[in-house]
């Protein structure tokens, strides 16, 4: 897929009523001057360890990890040639997947916690001893002058005789992501806490809610790929108010709900923040999708079928939405303090409300990541239905344009309950997919090809405030919903027409993180 720009006029709270314009790649997004900066993400092919379950020396790990760094050298310079002020490099960048907890000890260095300890390992070299990997990312980001966040294996001693959770060995092992300031002195260090089969790492003791602070966009969090699925930590950051996540990643694509990309942006616009994302390029293992993503706007890479297998830097510049530290960039200036007007439209100008009546009672099951949802066919080129799981209902009105003689099978789906497959959460999900086949049974199978355009109202009832909107066509290319709007019952609504290409798939997905 080429590189893609998406943006819109303004990012709004309710995310209600967004134009939108495509870009090509190459062209430019700048933010209001003097409030916004440049952010950059690096989707790494990594280089990784033929056989993972087998032990290394210190040597030859470091050798390992040094040849992963060397292309990170390589991509922050040329982030910085391009004005970049923060990059962010995926998890597992450095070493790879599929250690043991053994298998990985060559790989551990001990950081310490920026928290109680001010260091530049580039500048102090003599501190700590086996930091090899330390100093020279502290290095790089003085080199080039950058914020940099990367994620690396930490050990950890801990007291056996005293801390209950204290492995046998008497050391952790953990996930972790390190910021470097641009002078290169450690700024952050988070230990992720929702692992996804790590028999690695440990998950740490108690959580950490971490923060960085940046002189050019004020206030980070930090948080590592499934993390993002929970309540721990990320919705604790988004509870302080911060509104921009610096987001290392090694996602496994599961369409047609959770490709990356797509939960990425859906993620930014349903939790109204800035998302830095940086995924593993591997084709093996189906990772891929990074991007940088504003409620306004969004540049993002999704690498498709017979691409070369290689890495991608993605640059942007996007505004800064710390508004504390706009509000104190304004009174440094001698401007009125306060937020100001967004320039976006209100919710009660162009949000309608619409009846749904219920449709014909034929639903059947089917599986879709992994979960039964009921389903209801579309039929016909426009209409209205109503699905529902229990007492939980989608409404959809549509009207859809096929192109040509195809004649794709599209149906309307709800599931609310525990999904229990490779971790357990609630959620409750509205979908609308395009299936795979002629057949019901191949509905929520996993398709990336449609080319149907649906104009469509989808609309749904749900038991939490936290549900992230999603629109994905055809080829894996991200549309920005016309608007998206809440209401203080729950109603979630999401409407969309003209859509570029066929429609793959248009998503409220909605996460109970109180019934997990």
């Amino acid at each position: 897929m080429a590189l893609r720009v998406l943006q819109t006029v303004a990012a709004v709270a309710v995310l209600c009523r967004f134009p939108v314009t495509l870009t090509r790649a190459g062209d430019k997004t700048e933010g209001t001057p003097g409030q916004s900066y440049v952010a950059a993400v690096y989707e790494h092919r990594i280089i990784l360890n033929p056989e993972p379950h087998v032990p290394l020396s210190r040597t030859a790990a470091l050798k390992h990890m040094m040849s992963n760094l060397d292309v990170y050298e390589e991509q922050a310079a040329r982030a910085a040639e391009q004005g970049a002020q923060i990059i962010v490099f995926p998890e597992d960048g450095l070493q790879g997947f599929n250690f043991s907890r053994l298998s990985i000890s060559g790989y551990l260095e001990t950081i310490p916690d920026p928290q109680s300890e001010d260091w530049n390992p580039c500048t102090q070299t003599d501190r700590h001893t086996h930091t090899e990997v330390l100093q020279r990312l502290s290095c790089m980001a003085r080199r080039h002058s950058l914020y940099l966040v990367v994620n690396m294996p930490d050990l950890q001693p801990c007291p056996l005789t005293s801390h209950p959770t204290c492995p046998p060995d008497g050391r952790w092992q953990f996930n972790t992501d390190v910021v470097f300031r641009s002078d290169g002195s450690l700024a952050a260090r988070y230990h992720k806490h929702n692992l996804y089969f790590e028999n690695a790492f440990d998950a740490p003791p108690r959580l950490e809610v971490v923060t960085f602070d940046t002189p050019f966009a004020g206030r980070f969090g930090v948080f590592t790929c499934f993390d993002i699925l929970f309540h721990d930590p990320t919705i604790r950051l988004l509870e302080q108010g911060i509104r921009q996540m610096v987001y290392p990643t090694a996602w496994m694509n599961q369409l047609p709900l959770l490709s990356a990309v797509q939960f990425q942006r859906a993620f930014s616009l349903g939790a109204n923040t800035t998302l830095l994302a940086a995924n593993i390029r591997a084709d093996s293992l189906g990772m891929t999708g990074s991007g940088i993503f504003t409620p306004g706007t969004a540049i993002y890479h999704h690498a498709r079928a017979g691409q070369p297998e290689e890495g991608r830097l993605l640059v942007l510049r996007i505004p800064v939405l710390d508004t504390a530290w706009l509000g104190t960039e304004k009174r440094a200036k001698g401007q009125a303090g306060g937020e100001g007007d967004t320039g976006g439209e209100t919710e009660s100008q162009h949000c309608q409300e619409d009846s749904v009546s219920p449709s014909p009672p034929f639903p059947f099951t089917s599986s879709m990541m992994y979960d039964p949802f009921s389903f209801l066919l579309l039929s016909g080129s426009e209409g209205q239905l109503t699905v529902c799981d229990g007492p939980f209902c989608c409404h959809l009105q549509y009207r859809r344009s096929p192109q040509g003689d195809n004649a794709e099978l599209y149906a309307l789906g709800a599931f609310s309950g525990t999904h229990t497959v490779n971790g357990r959460y609630n959620v409750q999900v509205c979908a609308l997919v395009r299936c795979l086949g002629s057949e019901v049974s191949s509905c929520g199978q996993e398709v990336e090809e449609a080319e149907s355009r649906v104009d469509f109202l989808l609309e749904g009832k749900f038991g939490t405030r936290h549900v992230y909107p999603s629109l994905l066509g055809s080829g894996m290319v991200l549309e920005q919903p016309d608007q998206v709007k809440t209401t203080a019952d729950g109603r979630v609504t999401m409407e969309h027409s003209g859509m570029t290409v066929g429609l793959v798939t248009a998503c409220l997905y909605g996460r109970v993180y109180d019934q997990d």
